[in-house]
């Protein structure tokens, strides 16, 4: 039984594709109503699966209980986390306000520790569990106007290892994937305003373009559901042996391991 935050689309709603297709329930949390609503149909449908969609910002602390509390009283049990929420936020260190890293670390750190102190209790009852937490390449090697994201994730990466360290006696494995240049609507928003200029411009030669220019040594962007078969095979019995470690998902682009 499984949480997936931030899983009405992108790597969250592939995430959750893939647990559920592996016959995990899942519950999946976002703030949009209506797009979680239609991405938990468009799941039941490929899987037929039990998935539930429960609206909620991960922000707010009783939204995080509510959201732990009812997929419990569901499914029974709790066995599998995927700290997801999350968007880009990358700036020069000057620009940034306060106001902004105190949002970015809500959104990205505490909403992951607050998830994760009310799920351990719930692993621990059933002899174990998983927690996957995502960042990105920033936190291992940020780069310039990389914050504040490149600083949260950096956290992101340290609480994984902590909470291995912590939890291993429990049998709960807690790993993080470190996400680079992945399909995604911001990217197709991007896409969007580059084709009112130029209408010849196709997605697939967008996406070439792009990562030519991050330099990506495998030449392609990757895809939402290769991220997604990454998490889902973390969270199984087949990766039982690994723990504390941070996994690059990103055609090779990072400078380091």
């Amino acid at each position: 039984m499984a949480i997936v935050t931030g899983g009405s689309y992108g790597i969250g709603k592939a995430a959750a594709w893939r647990l559920a297709d592996e016959r995990a329930r899942v519950a999946i949390c976002a703030r949009r109503k209506d797009v979680l609503e239609q991405a938990a149909e468009e799941i039941r449908a490929r899987t037929e699966g039990d998935v539930l969609s429960i609206p909620a910002d991960v922000t707010i602390l009783q939204d995080i209980e509510r959201v732990v509390n009812t997929t419990v009283e569901r499914f029974g049990r709790l066995d599998i986390l995927v700290n997801n929420a999350g968007q880009a936020d990358a700036r020069p260190f000057e620009s940034v306000t306060d106001e902004a890293w105190q949002e970015d670390f809500d959104l990205k750190l505490w909403a992951a520790i607050r998830f994760a102190r009310l799920a351990i209790p719930h692993m621990r009852k059933v002899g174990g569990g998983r927690i996957i937490n995502v960042t990105n390449l920033g936190a291992k090697a940020p780069g310039p106007s990389s914050v504040p994201t490149s600083v949260s994730r950096a956290a992101g990466v340290a609480l994984t290892k902590a909470l291995s360290k912590d939890l291993a006696k429990d049998g709960i494995l807690v790993n993080t994937v470190c996400i680079g240049l992945i399909k995604s609507g911001q990217h197709e928003r991007r896409y969007q305003q580059l084709k009112a200029q130029n209408p010849n411009l196709a997605l697939e030669q967008f996406y070439t373009q792009l990562a030519q220019r991050r330099d990506v040594p495998l030449g392609r962007v990757g895809e939402e559901e290769e991220a997604g078969d990454v998490i889902a095979f973390l969270a199984s019995e087949r990766a039982s042996y690994l723990t504390g470690i941070a996994v690059n998902i990103d055609g090779g682009a990072s400078p380091v391991v």
